[in-house]
């Protein structure tokens, strides 16, 4: 089942700036194959982060899920280590990505202790040794189906994401918002992690980068195709996401997607992972 591990009481800064104090050194796993949530939406909380998931309709023809998630916390040296896997054929390769990297949450830990620079360097040389080890690649062909793949971590003021697949990481802040920028990363289709994987390709194919976040509140989004591909598209604009959380909490906001999404009998599984960061340093701006 899913696991939920906590640790300790501490200090956190809300959306709104406020200090409040809430159990949130956490660790977070989840697959599917666990729990589908067919034709049930489910929220739960991890300190400031809202995970929801939805199984798709069973009237539109769903049976299973096949998504899985992985979360670290940190709020003592403000971070986050955060996996979205969205798989097809079986849930096998989201769990073995899952086992892969809770097996690791030790090392990942100490990773991200050190200073953001060096942290960043060290998650990308740490993912893709492990993708590329032989005992991984070996695994992934004695298994069912595949898995796109997207990892997000953030420290102090910066995102680093590391993509195979077809999921979405979205960024909202209003200086962004105004000139229409909420999409972080690009989908690419065709590629996956698994029985099929790009890692046993001559060249791997993935992408990777970093993302400042700008002064005041950050709101981030990773999702699973489901949202966007559903019924009548009411979430192909990224703004139309946002909307939803406009005037609400972060759990209520992802409770509206999950409605509406439900409510337009979307067949493909959905999961988000939503959460909100107080940023005080100031973000680059032009000379002029």
């Amino acid at each position: 089942m899913t696991g939920f591990t906590q640790f300790r009481s501490s200090r956190r800064i809300d959306t709104q700036g406020q200090v409040k104090y809430m159990n949130i050194k956490q660790d977070f796993n989840w697959v599917g194959n666990e729990e589908s949530f067919v034709d049930q939406p489910s929220t739960v909380e991890l300190g400031t982060i809202c995970i929801g998931r939805y199984g798709g309709s069973s009237s539109a023809g769903q049976y299973k899920n096949e998504d899985g998630c992985f979360i670290l916390t940190d709020p003592e040296q403000d971070w986050e280590f955060l996996i979205l896997l969205d798989a097809h054929t079986s849930a096998e390769s989201a769990e073995m990505i899952v086992e892969t990297f809770r097996q690791q949450k030790d090392k990942i830990r100490n990773l991200l202790s050190l200073s953001i620079n060096e942290a960043f360097r060290s998650l990308e040389h740490f993912t893709l040794n492990l993708f590329q080890s032989e005992d991984f690649l070996e695994a992934c062909q004695r298994i069912n189906g595949e898995t796109a793949c997207l990892i997000v971590s953030r420290k102090g003021k910066y995102c680093w994401w590391f993509s195979v697949g077809d999921c979405l990481f979205y960024l909202h802040h209003p200086e962004l918002a105004s000139l229409g920028q909420y999409q972080v990363n690009q989908r690419h289709f065709f590629e996956w992690i698994g029985q099929v994987n790009t890692f046993n390709q001559a060249v791997p194919c993935f992408s990777i980068g970093t993302k400042e976040l700008r002064k005041g509140v950050n709101h981030l989004i990773m999702t699973t195709d489901g949202l966007v591909e559903c019924p009548g598209e009411p979430y192909i604009d990224p703004k139309a996401i946002f909307n939803e959380f406009s005037h609400s909490s972060n759990k209520n906001g992802v409770r509206k997607l999950l409605k509406r999404i439900q409510d337009n009998n979307v067949r493909d599984s959905t999961t988000i992972v939503s959460w909100m960061v107080a940023i005080e340093e100031e973000a680059t701006i032009p000379s002029e």
